[in-house]
């Protein structure tokens, strides 16, 4: 039996989705969500002059957000 496939375009915004469905989604997917906690710590660390926690940090989310290992 042969297999079709058909594209469709819809015209969906994000704001048409609540934040519990996306969240859903995005663990459903098995996906990260952003470096927003690990910013959180970063500027912690900023703010009280955590140098080597700021390394450390900054190391950790170019690796998360780019994939590669400064």
């Amino acid at each position: 039996m042969p297999t079709v496939y058909t594209e469709v375009e819809v015209d969906v915004e994000l704001s048409d989705f609540e934040d519990d469905d996306l969240l859903e989604e995005v663990e459903r997917r098995g996906l990260k969500m952003s470096g927003s906690e690990l910013l959180q710590q970063l500027h912690d660390a900023y703010i009280l002059k955590q140098v080597d926690a700021v390394d450390r940090l900054l190391r950790e989310l170019f690796h998360e957000e780019l994939g590669r290992i400064v």
